[in-house]
């Protein structure tokens, strides 16, 4: 039997159907019948968790790391649409010496170069936005980030950063799972399979979308696609109640809630007697007893009133404009504070301007997006820093790709997944650095090119996991975040 145990962690082993959903339900009454719904699909689906004697197998206890390191958690700033590096962290002097002329008058060998819309041999244009030395360090930032660029001393430029993708969903699922094919597990689903959670009473891997809507291709975005969907990221709320469906329906009291999860626990472990080695009914009943923690825990996250105004004001919390995703970014400092691994934030959602996708016009679109983000990601920074949490903190940067130097329509630029900047600040990086760069225009990436698969492996290894060795047994195979190959980008790290 415990050999068998050991082959189900491995991902070798198979579970026998228990219950059906419906008759699991039915059989348990309808006390929890509104508790959290992802979390009862995450764990039924658990694969690797086992009951042994009066022991819990628990696939999100915390885990060392495979080495020493010093982030212990990730907060994942994505700019769903893709942002242009030359407008934001990337300067290009040439542009403005070429602006108006062909690619080619400025980069040798450089053919037709053809717009997301079809249109070829566009112009270059130079760059809106003027770029200052902020900082020690002297980093330039473009006017769009004003707060952030206070920031720099603390912060890695990686402006080499390439993909294999120019369209949205593709190039979104390979920077969050490193295919550019849904059903891989996401970043923040290996970073809690390799190291668990420190919070039981919270998910291990938390999600917050833009107000406006998610990003193209949904859930598969932060699905743990092949790995148990414990490992899944569970979508937050950043005011009212964080997960929908998770209190309980009306006239159930703490009482009966409690006796329906006793219910349950008698059920299992009549099941499990009856049928050793099955815990898929034990999968499920973890699922509720989180849940039912969840109730007391979760709301509390969200619940900032207990921040002093200067704490709010700092993440631009008394501005309309930024109030939205400063909450979020707020949110995040609290759920760290919590113990959570991996935090994911989206600035951008739906489609066109409502994202960083800036086809028609770069100062319009970007202006506004980088004004609803510019001091709550300063803010962020700050208080991580004055905290004392921000050496073990990973904050990560970017988007799906970049944009074109050229323009497009006159005053807009395309899809760009030859090179864009991502940039890293805490959690033992090397602040007030640069790591790489993109050619003399930023069309595609010059010295020291990094594929994204690089940046996955770089914040593993920040989290103290060699990306070689953390592998998931699937289809016969022991599956990695970098399938295809990928190296640590060393020169980030102090």
């Amino acid at each position: 039997m415990a050999q068998e145990f050991e082959k189900i962690i491995r991902g070798e082993g198979h579970f026998r159907p228990a219950l059906s959903r419906r008759e699991f339900l039915t059989r348990a009454g309808t006390g929890f019948g509104s508790l959290a719904l992802s979390f009862m699909l995450a764990q039924e689906a658990m694969a690797d968790t086992r009951t042994a004697g009066k022991g819990h197998y628990n696939p999100l206890a915390p885990k060392a790391p495979m080495f020493p390191t010093k982030a212990k958690s990730v907060i994942f700033l994505f700019m769903y649409g893709g942002p242009s590096q030359v407008d934001t962290f990337d300067p290009k002097p040439d542009l403005d010496r070429y602006h108006g002329k062909s690619m080619s008058t400025a980069l040798q060998g450089v053919g037709e170069v053809k717009t997301f819309g079809g249109g070829g041999n566009a112009p270059l244009m130079r760059s809106p936005y003027k770029f200052q030395k902020y900082g020690k360090s002297g980093l330039e930032v473009s006017e769009l980030f004003p707060n952030v660029a206070q920031c720099v001393d603390d912060m890695c430029f990686i402006r080499s950063i390439y993909g294999d993708s120019n369209n949205h969903a593709p190039a979104l699922f390979e920077m969050n799972t490193g295919s550019i094919l849904q059903g891989h597990p996401s970043v923040g689903s290996w970073v809690t399979y390799g190291l668990g959670t420190q919070n039981q009473d919270l998910p291990g891997f938390v999600v917050m979308t833009d107000h406006r809507g998610g990003p193209i291709g949904g859930a598969p975005n932060w699905s743990s696609g092949f790995m148990p969907a414990t490992f899944q990221g569970t979508l937050f709320r950043a005011s009212g109640t964080p997960i929908l469906d998770l209190s309980p329906g009306d006239g159930v009291s703490a009482a009966e809630q409690r006796s329906s999860l006793d219910l349950l626990a008698k059920m299992n472990e009549e099941h499990l007697h009856n049928n050793p080695g099955d815990s898929e009914l034990e999968a499920r009943i973890g699922a509720y007893e989180l849940a039912y923690r969840m109730q007391a825990h979760a709301p509390e996250v969200v619940d900032i009133s207990k921040e002093t105004e200067e704490t709010k004001a700092l993440y631009g919390l008394d501005n309309a404009r930024t109030e939205k995703f400063g909450r979020k970014c707020l949110m995040a400092r609290r759920l760290v504070e919590r113990g959570v691994r991996f935090i994911q934030i989206y600035s951008g959602g739906g489609h066109g301007d409502d994202t960083w996708d800036a086809h028609g016009d770069i100062v319009g679109n970007h202006g506004k997006h980088a004004g609803d983000t510019d001091k709550p990601i300063a803010g962020l920074l700050k208080d991580l820093k004055r905290r004392g949490l921000l050496d073990s903190t990973l904050v990560v940067w970017g988007g799906e790709f970049g944009r074109m130097p050229i323009t497009q329509g006159g005053s807009g630029r395309d899809h760009n997944p030859g090179v864009q900047t991502v940039w890293m600040a805490g959690g033992g990086v090397k602040g007030g650095t640069v790591v790489g760069s993109s050619d003399d225009v930023g069309y595609k990436a010059g010295d020291d090119p990094y594929h994204i698969r690089d940046l996955h492996a770089t914040i593993l290894h920040a989290m103290g996991l060699n990306d070689m060795a953390l592998t998931y047994l699937y289809n016969g195979r022991f599956q990695r975040l970098t399938e295809n190959g990928g190296k640590v980008i060393k020169s980030v790290f102090a």
